[in-house]
Order: structure tokens, then C-alpha cells, then sequence
């Protein structure tokens, strides 16, 4: 962190700092979303290769960004105050993700293959319905909608950064009391029911949790599929124990030494010259893959 504020700093250092310091504030809240909550929802799930993005919240991130390019254009996208933009798009994707969830684990018992499939059909039917809209709307208004798909850490708004930072504390401090509990759910639905966890409740109040999470960190900087699992299996692998005390704030620690020292390199390396999501992505498909092609060999 130290280095990303004064590697190759010119001029006044009254502006370089604070500018600067708005980007770490902003890759710092995003590492710590993605990171913690990709953590939980694969302790609530028991899986290590499912992350909060399977759940569709990218393709709800772009439908939303796509309805209001088709509904009103993109002048009126640039036009609209960034703090506006952020708060409905929080708003919508964490309103829509808590009523999916009331709803499957009210009826069905609270069956988390059932929620993991509904979220993989919805995701494909909002990135199915973004797609349509996306052919219909004129090219300029495209590019406009193009430019918010991709996750941008550069330009982030201080109110923005204020209202993250107080809804992802708030978040964090939910979680708290649950660690014990957390540990505990590792062991599986049944074990943990003996043990006097109360299953149901926990799960869909860490499912809540990751839901805010998730759709704060996409609201504010855009979209990164698998950043998460990226830094969830570094943590695993690196920790001695599955205490979530421990594995939390590593994933989260990792998670900000690559956001950080990515976006350092690729300012002063590369010049802009591309996107820190793309690399992002990149590496954590990667690291996806051979999980999967792992677990098929077990």
C-alpha cells in the first residue's frame, strides 16, 4: 500500500496523496467484499468452487445498467449522479437476492443445491435479456453501456466510498458472533444440527450478509467474477487451520495485496494500457479450472 502511494508520485504531493489515497480506500472495501463473502457462501454452500457470482448478482449488475441504457439512453446514464446510479443498482440486486432467498428457503426447506441452480438460470436469463436489449439500443449508446460493464477502480466518488464503507462495516459486524458457528457449518447440515447450530437461521443470515457484500463491491466498482475464488483458495491453502478467524481476514489480506499490487503495476508497468478485471479474470479462470479438473480427478 505504501508503495502504490508513492511509486513514480510528481508533482504536489497535496494532490498526488489524496488521490491516490481515494483509489487504495476504493480497492481496499473491494477486496474485503469479495473476499469475505466469497468465503461464506462457500462455507454455507460446502463447496470451494462456487462463489457469490454463480448466484447471477454480474448478470443482474448488467440487465440493470442495460434497462436503464435501453429505457432512457446513454446521455442520460452520464448524466445521472453517480451516487444515484450506485445506490439503485445496491438497492435493486440486494432487494431482488433477499427476496430469492426468503422465497426458496421459505418453501423448500432451505435447499442450498435448489438456490445455487435458480441462480444459475437466472443468470442466464438476465445476461439472455441484456443481450437482447443490447442489439436493439444504437451504437453510441453501446459504448456508453459497454464502458460500466467492465470493473473500474480508478474514479470513485468520496460519498460513494463513505456509504460503502458504512454498509460493509455494518455487514462485517453481523458476521462477528456467527465465526463460532461458521466453524461448525463446515461440518456439514446434519453434524451441525446435533451440535445445536440453528441452521437455517445462520445460513440465511450469512446468505443476507453476502448478498449486501456483493452487491455493494459490483455497484461501486463493477463486476469481478472470480477474483474471489482466486483469493478464497490462496487463504485455504496458506492456513494452517479452518477457523474462520484465521481464513477471513488472509483471504481478505491476499485478496488486497493482488488488487493493490495489480493496479499499481498496471498504472506504472503498462500504462493503462488494459483493464485489472481482465487480468483478474484471467488468473481466477485459471485457478477455476484446475479446481474443476482437481475435484475430477478425486
Amino acid at each position: 500500500m505504501v508503495l502504490f502511494m508513492v511509486w513514480n508520485a510528481k508533482g504536489a504531493w497535496d494532490f498526488v496523496l489524496p488521490f491516490r489515497g481515494r483509489k487504495l480506500w476504493g480497492l481496499l472495501l473491494c477486496a474485503w467484499a469479495i473476499a469475505v463473502s466469497t468465503v461464506l457462501f462457500q462455507t454455507v454452500t460446502g463447496n470451494r468452487i462456487l462463489t457469490p457470482a454463480i448466484m447471477g448478482f454480474d448478470a443482474l449488475y448488467q440487465m440493470v445498467q442495460t434497462l436503464f441504457v435501453f429505457a432512457f439512453g446513454g446521455f442520460a446514464y452520464l448524466t445521472l449522479p453517480a451516487e444515484l446510479r450506485f445506490l439503485g443498482n445496491a438497492v435493486v440486486m440486494v432487494g431482488l437476492s433477499t427476496l430469492l432467498f426468503r422465497w426458496l428457503f421459505g418453501r423448500h426447506g432451505g435447499s442450498l443445491h435448489l438456490l445455487v441452480l435458480v441462480g444459475i438460470v437466472f443468470g442466464v436469463l438476465l445476461r439472455s435479456l441484456a443481450g437482447l436489449m443490447q442489439r436493439l439500443i444504437n451504437p453510441n449508446d453501446f459504448v456508453v453501456l459497454q464502458d460500466a460493464m467492465f470493473a473500474s477502480f480508478g474514479a470513485i466518488a468520496p460519498t460513494l466510498l463513505l456509504i460503502s464503507t458504512i454498509v460493509l462495516g455494518l455487514a462485517s459486524l453481523v458476521i462477528l458472533p456467527l465465526l463460532p458457528q461458521l466453524d461448525v457449518l463446515l461440518l456439514g447440515r446434519t453434524p451441525a444440527i446435533g451440535l445445536g447450530v440453528n441452521h437455517k437461521r445462520t445460513v440465511s443470515l450469512v446468505l443476507g450478509v453476502v448478498a449486501v457484500m456483493v452487491s455493494v463491491s459490483t455497484a461501486l466498482v463493477g463486476p469481478v467474477l472470480f477474483f474471489g475464488l482466486l483469493a478464497a483458495n490462496l487463504a485455504y491453502l496458506i492456513m494452517p487451520t479452518h477457523r474462520h478467524a484465521a481464513v477471513l481476514p488472509a483471504a481478505a489480506l491476499l485478496a488486497v495485496i493482488g488488487l493493490v499490487a495489480g493496479q499499481a503495476v498496471l498504472e506504472h508497468g503498462f500504462g493503462f494500457d488494459t483493464a485489472l478485471s481482465i487480468i483478474i479474470e484471467f488468473a481466477g479462470g485459471l485457478v477455476f479450472l484446475i479446481l474443476l479438473l482437481r475435484g475430477g480427478n478425486r
